[in-house]
Formats: structure tokens, sequence, C-alpha cells
């Protein structure tokens, strides 16, 4: 039996041990990490990944770059528009095994009111139980998209040549959930 036909139940995401971040060039020769600090979801599935569900929701306000200019204005109507699109969304719509340590999550991926498929392959980190008794289980992917794709145009030219913001975002999840009683 393969390490992921282990999983079967519900499982809530432990924010304080996951992190939701994405990764983009600056000024063409390096690159700004960010993260969003307020988000929530859960996976649920049967025995064998059988109806598998997951579902995120990140709070686009809990943006964090390590600079509060910067974040303000990725709040703004030129990147996420926070006030009239206050949530990043995703929700699965197919989970299979790619190998036994690897989960292939097809899903839609909802930004600044603009909704994309977008596939993210998941290497499976293991299930532990913690010092509080809970079943916990590890994940860690990764997957590029083009923020044109969700109504992000904002950029600027440099006098060098290039612009200020890379159109491709890679977006990190290192997800570590609780199985629910």
């Amino acid at each position: 039996m393969s390490n992921l036909q282990q999983l079967d139940g519900t499982y809530t995401i432990d924010p304080v041990h996951s992190r939701l971040g994405f990764i983009t060039r600056h000024a063409m020769v390096t690159k700004v990490r960010g993260s969003f600090n307020e988000f929530e979801g859960s996976a649920t599935t049967g025995a064998g990944l059988t109806d598998a569900r997951i579902d995120v929701t990140a709070q686009i306000a809990s943006i964090d770059t390590r600079n509060a200019d910067r974040d303000g204005h990725l709040r703004t109507n030129d990147f996420f528009d926070a006030e009239q699109f206050p949530t990043l969304n995703f929700r699965s719509t197919d989970v299979t095994a790619k190998d036994e340590d690897t989960l292939r999550v097809a899903g839609d991926l909802t930004i600044k009111g603009v909704t994309k498929p977008v596939t993210i392959d998941f290497e499976f980190g293991g299930i532990a139980t913690d010092p509080y008794g809970n079943e916990r289980i590890g994940f860690e992917g990764s997957t590029t998209v083009n923020r044109k794709d969700f109504g992000m145009e904002f950029n600027a030219a440099l006098e060098t040549g290039g612009v200020l913001v890379g159109e491709k975002v890679t977006l990190e999840l290192e997800i570590s959930a609780i199985k629910n009683a």
C-alpha cells in the first residue's frame, strides 16, 4: 500500500505550522518572497483518495513581504484589490496519487475575482502523532502562475530595460494538517 493510500478522513490545516508563500522577480535581478499570514483550509478523503476534496482560503490583507509600503501597494487595485476581493481561494477538482509519495492536486484558483485551473504536485512528508495526540500529515508543493492571468497588470519600465515586477509567480505551499477526531 502506498503512503498516500493511508489518508482517510477529514483534516484541517494548522496555520501555525504551515505556510502559503510566493516568489516573484523584482527589477529583473532579484526575487521578492512573501506569504499570506492568515489562511484556513481543509481536506477530506475516503480510503485510497476516493472523493478527495481540498479547500483553502487566504486573507489578502494578511500579505507579508517584510516591507510595509510594498505590502500596502500589493493590497491596492494594482495587484490584489483587497478591499473588493478580500480572499484568495483554491478548491480542488481532482486529487490523485502521482506515485507513492506525490499527491497531484488539480483545482480552481480564484484571485481578484478571476478563476483559473492550476495543478500542484505535493510531496508527502508523512504521518505522525504530535505530542498532543493529534494525527498530523505534511505536504510540500509549488506551482507557477502568471499574475496577469488574474488581472494584475501593474508594472513599471526600468531605465536599464526590463520591468520592475515579474509576471511569473511561484506559489509555495508547506502544509501541516491535523486529522479531525
